[in-house]
């Protein structure tokens, strides 16, 4: 018999929609030191064109 994750049983993001939130990292190149920076935001998924342009 397979074992089940505690994770798998857990009935997540049923009571506030948490699969309708993605995360999104976008990278940036720092003027002064010209390495990337990483920053990362969860947005819905409706928003999801307006944070990958920057907008939000």
């Amino acid at each position: 018999m397979a074992k089940v994750s505690k994770n798998a049983r857990v009935n997540r993001g049923s009571k506030d929609g948490g699969k309708n939130y993605v995360k999104v990292v976008l990278s940036e190149k720092d003027p002064k030191t010209g390495s990337y920076v990483y920053k990362e935001k969860i947005v819905h998924k409706d928003n999801l064109q307006a944070a990958l342009k920057g907008e939000l």
